[in-house]
């Protein structure tokens, strides 16, 4: 008779940061990788230990052991330390795409220094997994992927039809909404099915007993996968004699020490025919949706924010502006590189999700702090590289030229400040620092009337912001560091229509014409509009907007919610009072702060009053660690103002009308989200995930128990229907829910809690968020046809990433003052990345399939030619490049044409 097979893979799922600060952590990795070195020395029998699949923790290791480096790698290149293929293991729905991709490429190239990495896409604990991680594991040489959230499992004799979301074997088949189809493993019986083997043998027979039982549940074929571990567990120093006991007491099973890259070899051999297939994303549609944990979407959302500001300054200014100014030789990778882990540090699922304690996320914002500052110098320096290229010789004597950078793949239009130097006085020049001021400022007095032009000498409309003289320094590369004062003027000035990739050389100079009003805008105190919306602020605060192309009129928009929270970091759960105060039952302002050729803006503000704090109640239920769905905490009786600015703009060559709302949170326990009543019939929305414009269900499933269904965004959630849409674009606003009853798009401002949820009792009184906080998003109209809905796509993600300004001197230079530097004439084709390539001359371009059908793909860099690969940059023999598929992620890499 053929034994069964069990499959034991030694492990210890490592969160870097969660329930205690990072460095406590740090310190117990480096007693466990201790142990290992030492059991690899006296223990010959013991096959290996999965490393988790993240290297990070190798980084972590020898930042305290450097010395056992050259034993760590000969463990690894003898495949007793088995390791990658990521770098860290992230949360897939709150980090872009790019981030996601960048986690496999240097997570692969650091393996590979040492040898081999697992070829397994590992996700054990991430709170919900990415509908495109079939194609994207294929993108990256993996046809195997493990995880342990998203499917519901029910044994072979409980067979799932149609389901897509339940399955009957722990393995199946996961095909993404391109069609990519890979092997997925789920861990049914969890991670940890093999954790802490006994070695007597009553004990051993009652553990499996139970643990076979379990798994052959599951199970599609006669290899049980146990997993010897769970989160932090040092390693078990006996498996192997436990495993000699268990292969005694159980002839008909055959117990091995073992990897997965064995396992997965035997597996694939032994696949029956009736596997299951699971589609999309997996974020437990289908069971009571209390434990989805989407709420840490919403935790901590200065996180989120700052993360958005890190990604948008790498991918979208600092890796484009590079490519841009730098030969391929120059190119910073090494920097971006380090940029890059420092942002990737703050990704792990405990980490970017806000659902740990206080300790961790303080680090983290020095982390986030780091990494964009490396952004911002390669940005300068970048910009500084290019500038210097450009021609900018046709401006006048007196002009202050500057160049405005359009570094997303879209075309763009919208506001952008330069402060513009117009005259210095260095500290080494004569007089002292006081004199030299007061000079200056007598130069400011008398400061002409300014007008800005474009480099055919048209004028363009600015707005004179702020005036002032400030100190700076310069730092040369080749000397000392040079103090000067300054004039600074700060203007503002309306970029209509700037190409993908494209730059635009002005200048600022005295005024030569008078400027001509645009009269595209129209303003009242209450009411501004343009060509394609209309937007009246009602008595009550709220928002009646107009789409003057459809006649739709739009009421109860910009209404803002606040409930009470008596959950944690992971989840929200209302306080028992069951009431919501809206700001449309409060006192509000209005005026009108700009009416003029650059567009309109209003400022409005909401005087809500809420409440304190939750009764005290809800501390004694935290600390008695009960459940949050069987808490019974309300609201406190006393109340704090909570007051909330908003500037409402609109441009007016724009359809998107932009929020930016500012306020001082002083209340605790409590969920704050902004309303747009679409009132539109829809069955499903779209919103933006990771290299995806999902459809979702507006209803959630039949067994859903919990009141909210709360989802994920990256910069947009949208409904629509075949005669109008509504799309809200966000900032670092990661969660939003669609009200099913009139199809409200709900955007989670800010949610405070004050404890970490999960396992105990952690309280994390920062996480209640007090203090000042800013928020941006946007709505725009459509009328429901793809073309404006696409549109209205690109412009919440464009809005994302400023325009780049740098301004410059007068001077003569190779490069055009206005150029496109490279055309993408797809609009469904949403650009991630545009970077020079990790070997050899070329660049690549990153991007996905914004719309739900194949269209022609025209993207072209000069006379380079363009090669489709895969993330590692590696040839895609049967894969086009002319054309972009529904759903396709593609990669381009562009080289010179090969000389006949």
């Amino acid at each position: 008779m053929t034994k069964k097979k069990v499959f034991i893979i030694s492990h210890s799922h490592w969160d870097r940061e969660w329930y205690m600060p990072f460095e406590q952590h740090h310190m117990r990795l480096v007693t466990l990788i201790d142990n290992l070195l030492d059991i690899f020395k006296h223990d010959p029998d013991f096959d290996s230990f999965h490393l988790d699949g993240q290297m990070i923790a190798l980084d972590d290791y020898l930042a305290v052991r450097p010395e056992r480096k050259p034993e760590l790698a000969a463990a690894i290149k003898a495949g007793k330390l088995r390791i990658g293929p990521f770098y860290i293991l992230q949360d897939d729905f709150l980090i872009s795409p790019e981030s996601n991709v960048r986690n496999m490429i240097i997570g692969r190239d650091q393996a590979r220094e040492y040898g081999q990495e697992v070829p397994l896409g590992y996700f054990p604990d991430t709170f919900g997994n990415m509908g495109q991680t079939p194609q994207m594991m294929a993108l990256a040489n993996l046809k195997t992927a493990a995880f342990g959230r998203g499917v519901t499992p029910t044994g072979f004799n409980n067979q799932v039809g149609d389901a897509d979301y339940a399955s009957q074997y722990s393995e199946m088949w996961w095909q993404g909404p391109d069609g990519t189809r890979i092997l997925g493993l789920l861990f049914a019986n969890w991670y940890s099915n093999g954790n802490e083997i006994p070695v007597e043998k009553s004990a051993a027979k009652a553990f499996w007993d139970q643990k076979l039982a379990d798994a052959e549940k599951f199970a599609s074929t006669d290899n049980l996968l146990m997993m010897n571990g769970v989160d932090h567990q040092p390693v078990q120093l006996d498996v192997m004699a436990a495993i000699k006991v268990a292969n005694e007491l159980y002839p008909n099973y055959e117990f091995i020490h073992t990897n997965f890259t064995d396992y997965l070899s035997t597996l694939s051999a032994d696949l029956p025919q009736d596997l299951s297939t699971i589609h999309g994303e997996l974020t437990s549609q289908e069971t009571d949706g209390w434990y989805t944990l989407a709420n840490t979407a919403s935790s901590r959302v200065y996180l989120k924010q700052e993360n958005t500001k890190n990604e948008r300054l790498l991918e979208n200014q600092a890796e484009p502006l590079a490519t841009m100014a730098y030969t391929a030789q120059d190119y910073p990778h090494d920097r971006l590189r380090y940029a890059w882990k420092l942002l990737l540090q703050n990704h792990p699922h405990d980490s970017i999700c806000g659902c740990s304690v206080d300790e961790v996320h303080r680090e983290m914002l020095t982390r986030f702090a780091k990494s964009q500052e490396v952004a911002r110098f390669i940005t300068h320096d970048a910009l500084m590289t290019l500038t210097a290229k450009i021609n900018t010789v046709e401006f006048g004597t007196q002009a202050k030229p500057f160049v405005v950078v359009n570094t997303t793949g879209f075309t763009k239009s919208g506001l952008t400040r330069i402060v513009v130097e117009w005259n210095r006085i260095d500290f080494s020049a004569a007089g002292s620092i006081q004199e030299q001021r007061a000079q200056l400022i007598q130069q400011l007095k008398a400061l002409p009337e300014l007008m800005v032009v474009d480099a055919h000498g048209q004028s363009v409309p600015f707005r004179l912001i702020d005036q002032q003289v400030a100190f700076h320094y310069d730092l040369p590369k080749d000397r000392f560091r040079e103090p000067f004062q300054a004039i600074e003027l700060t203007i503002e000035l309306n970029m209509v229509d700037m190409p993908a990739f494209a730059w635009r050389t002005l200048a600022l100079q005295p005024a030569t014409q008078a400027g001509v009003a645009d009269s595209a805008v129209k303003a009242q105190p209450r009411l501004i509009s343009n060509e394609w919306l209309k937007v009246v602020v009602e008595d009550d605060g709220s928002l009646t907007m107009t789409n003057r192309e459809t006649g739709k009129v739009y009421h109860q928009m910009l209404v803002f919610e606040d409930t009470g929270d008596m959950g944690n970091e992971y989840i929200y759960r209302q306080t028992a009072d069951n009431h919501a105060y809206y700001s449309t039952d409060f006192p509000m302002d209005v005026r009108l702060v700009h009416a003029d050729e650059l567009g309109s803006e209003l400022e409005l503000t909401n005087y809500l009053e809420v409440p304190v704090s939750a009764d005290d109640q809800l501390a004694q239920e935290t600390q008695a660690v009960i459940d949050i769905t069987k808490r019974t905490a309300k609201r406190s009786a006393e109340k704090v103002p909570l007051t909330i600015t908003t500037k409402i703009r609109l441009n007016p060559h724009s359809r998107q009308l932009q929020f930016e709302s500012h306020l001082n949170n002083q209340a605790k326990d409590h969920r704050l989200r902004v309303l747009f009543k679409t009132a539109l019939v829809a069955e499903t929305h779209v919103a933006d995930s990771i290299y995806e414009t999902v459809t979702r269900p507006n209803h959630p499933a039949k067994n859903w128990q919990n009141p909210t269904n709360p989802q994920h965004q990256q910069a947009f959630a949208s409904v629509f229907n075949e005669a109008n849409g509504v799309t809200v674009g966000n900032f670092g606003l990661n969660e939003y829910e669609i009200l099913p009853q009139d199809n409200t798009i709900a955007l989670t401002m800010l949610r405070c809690v004050g404890e970490m949820g999960d396992w105990g009792y952690f309280a994390t009184p920062e996480a209640q968020c007090q203090g000042e906080f800013t928020f941006n998003y946007s709505v725009e109209l459509t009328d429901g046809s793809e073309a404006q809905q696409v549109a209205s796509y690109q412009r919440a993600q464009g809005a994302q990433t400023p325009f780049s300004v740098q301004q410059t001197t007068r001077h003569a230079g190779t490069l055009a003052a206005d150029h496109q530097y490279l055309e993408v004439n797809t609009p469904e084709f949403a650009v991630t990345s545009l970077k020079r390539a990790n070997t050899g001359t070329g660049m690549t371009l990153r991007g996905y399939n914004l719309g739900d059908r194949q269209v022609p793909l025209s993207v072209s860099v000069g006379d380079l030619q363009a090669e489709p690969v895969n993330f590692f940059e590696e040839p895609l023999t049967d894969v086009d490049s002319t054309t972009l598929a529904a759903a396709e992620i593609k990669t381009l890499l562009f080289t010179e044409k090969e000389r006949s």
